[in-house]
């Protein structure tokens, strides 16, 4: 790597070159032409969860950077637009189509570890029969390509061996989403959904090296654990692509004060030559667990001190927060969490719980009610009814905004 003495940054710089790649680096709203791909190209994953208590979260990264707009019409965008598809990029995430390619060397390894592990022996005739009925060019969901009787079973748990066989397909590039009905994917062969380019074959160094970039370019500012986990890549991997593209100049070392090792020495970091630091960026926001700015916890703590646990597979009686808790953004530092649901049938939205950090700005409860009452507009709710639970000290009831 470059011998060039790291560039000093301080924690609240690092914070705003972080956000401002991230895309919030002003309060524009959407264009008129084309109005998702700037912010999809800031982001390059957008990850899909299936928790629905509030919103879809792929629905709300767009939100806290840009406020209202149509979920549907971003839908069509994803689905119909051609420019996108479903691949396991960080979890189950949405990508731009042309870059499913760089993660052809995964696909190489789901196929490499299911031999291993004898999957692909025991479900080779489910497979193939998948296979036969998706030749005719008909997307499907699961339950028009099995055979075996449902029974009780649910569409996420006890999978049958055609659910097994396509999902392993999924993964090993065969088959893809060609759309999702109640949040279930309907399915085809590769060949018959995506273009030539989305199906060429990129070496796995180049490819690597290619997600890496895209990583730092969308991080700002990052440590290499940072980059490896924006792609789920190996910290080897990732180190290698890092050190040529710091060779090159795409990337830049930086040393962010407070940002250590167990050890107490400095933590490497980089920053894209791309990223800028603004004079000031201090948005406010409403975030999903699963934003890229939250979503890798350690990086959470480290850029704004901020410890965050979804809760959602804890008991409840061992929650301490709520099931569905909302990251706060305030005058860009994250400073509390909001447990949402929304009552449709009420046309309400119910704030389960609020909580502030200790070192929360003093205008938090103002911020979060003028937050909560878009994000009630924004789904269609009338009003926001508050529990009371937290320390986040917030009108008991008001209307949307």
């Amino acid at each position: 790597m470059s011998s060039a003495a790291p560039i000093s940054l301080r924690p609240a710089e690092a914070r705003r070159i972080a956000l401002a790649a991230q895309g919030f680096a002003g309060t524009a709203r959407f264009r008129r032409h084309r109005p998702f791909d700037p912010a999809l190209r800031r982001l390059h994953v957008l990850q899909i969860d299936s928790v629905n208590v509030f919103a879809r979260s792929h629905y709300l990264p767009l939100f806290s950077r840009h406020g209202d707009y149509d979920p549907i019409a971003l839908d069509r965008h994803l689905w119909q637009s051609g420019e996108f598809t479903e691949y396991w990029a960080h979890e189950a995430a949405f990508v731009p189509v042309n870059d499913r390619a760089l993660f052809g060397w995964r696909m190489e390894e789901y196929r490499e570890r299911s031999a291993v592990e004898g999957r692909t022996d025991a479900l080779a005739a489910s497979a193939a029969r998948v296979r036969d009925v998706l030749a005719d060019g008909q997307p499907r969901l699961v339950r028009e390509l099995e055979t075996e009787p449902r029974g009780p079973r649910g569409p996420w748990w006890d999978w049958s061996d055609t659910k097994r066989a396509v999902e392993l397909l999924f993964a090993q590039g065969e088959v893809v989403a060609a759309g999702r009905e109640n949040f279930q994917r309907r399915y085809t062969l590769a060949e018959h959904a995506l273009p030539a380019s989305a199906l060429r074959s990129v070496p796995r160094q180049e490819a690597q090296r290619a997600l890496v970039e895209r990583a730092a370019q969308s991080l700002g500012v990052a440590t290499l654990a940072d980059v490896a986990d924006y792609h789920r890549l190996k910290t080897a991997d990732a180190r290698a692509a890092l050190r040529d593209l710091e060779d090159e100049g795409l990337v830049i070392p930086v040393r962010v004060a407070g940002w250590t090792r167990p050890s107490g020495s400095p933590e490497p970091a980089w920053m894209h030559r791309d990223g800028r630091l603004p004079a000031r960026l201090a948005p406010d926001a409403l975030l999903t667990p699963f934003d890229p700015v939250v979503w890798f916890r350690p990086r959470a703590e480290r850029l704004f001190d901020f410890h965050y646990r979804i809760e959602i597979y804890t008991p409840k009686e061992r929650r301490r927060y709520g099931y569905y808790c909302l990251p706060l953004m305030v005058g860009g530092r994250l400073a509390g969490r909001i447990d949402l649901k929304a009552d449709r049938t009420d046309r309400a939205l119910l704030v389960q719980a609020a909580w502030q950090e200790d070192r929360a700005p003093a205008r938090t409860p103002e911020v979060a009610v003028e937050l909560l009452q878009r994000a009630a507009s924004w789904q269609g709710l009338h009003e926001v009814r508050v529990s009371g639970i937290g320390n986040l000290r917030l009108p008991q009831r008001f209307d949307a905004g």
